[in-house]
């Protein structure tokens, strides 16, 4: 079994927002990898005390530990869990009302020796490579179909569709939303490997064009996960002033790459 897992902040100057672990339980027969991308909240008042590191350390950490130790548990239902586990961690000190409380992007997968089950939330991507290389796309695609006259200023968003009916959801603090990722389950025999990514890693597809999902999977497949990191860096350096692929809020962002052969 191979397995690799690259993140790398945007910005060295500011901690990675992201979490990526993988697990692989003592008895052989599976394992679990979890993505989350800590949305970065613009400058002002968020009614909480903590960092976004801090929140998906402790969401991506109680995930891990979910995942794998309690098979029971669908993942919606552990995505769930997580995010009380998380909540009551700082409801005391923090107003977890806020539209901009710490938050997340969420990719799940868990394989065991007769099926393989994926949760995806938000805006990052889960990719399923089939025994004959096929590669399957799992996106939770809400806000990418967003017209982008509803995306122009932050209260906008804020008020009308983050993690409101219509618009689009997060791991925050509300536990129902686990009842609104994208999931199925599929015979372990029809997945050879699994690749997760964050928004700024799956640039080099949906922002770049460089190649389409399955081209993104044989560069990781081939080259290694820091070798698409790598490639995207250079593409936004090259664009760093966004003239050519309109869309990007940041030059650089945190990304994250995990790949798994089952």
């Amino acid at each position: 079994m191979r397995t690799e897992l690259v993140s790398e902040p945007g910005d060295p100057a500011r901690p990675d927002e992201d979490f990526a672990s993988v697990g692989l339980p003592a008895s052989g027969q599976g394992g679990c990898l979890v993505v989350l991308d800590g949305v970065t909240p613009p400058a002002g008042h968020t009614g909480c005390l903590h960092s976004v590191p801090w929140f998906t350390a402790r969401l991506g950490g109680a995930l891990a530990e979910l995942t794998v130790s309690c098979p029971d548990l669908t993942l919606p239902e552990a995505l769930s869990r997580a995010i009380v586990r998380t909540a009551a961690a700082h409801a005391a000190t923090c107003d977890l009302s806020h539209p901009r409380t710490p938050q997340a992007t969420v990719v799940l997968a868990r394989w065991s020796s007769r099926t393989v089950e994926y949760l995806v939330l938000s805006d990052s991507v889960l990719l399923v490579e089939a025994p004959d290389g096929a590669v399957t796309a799992v996106l939770d695609d809400r806000l990418a179909r967003l017209p982008r006259a509803a995306l122009t200023t932050d209260a906008l968003v804020d008020s009308r569709l983050r993690n409101k009916e219509g618009g689009f959801f997060t791991a925050a603090a509300d536990a129902s939303v686990a009842a609104r990722a994208v999931t199925g389950t599929l015979p372990r025999e029809r997945v050879r490997a699994l690749t997760a990514l964050t928004d700024g890693a799956a640039r080099w597809t949906e922002k770049f064009h460089q190649g389409d999902w399955a081209a993104l999977f044989g560069l990781v497949r081939e080259e290694g996960a820091g070798a698409l990191v790598a490639r995207v860096r250079a593409l936004e350096r090259a664009d760093r002033e966004a003239r050519a692929f309109l869309g990007r809020g940041k030059t650089h962002d945190d990304a994250t790459v995990v790949f798994t052969e089952l």
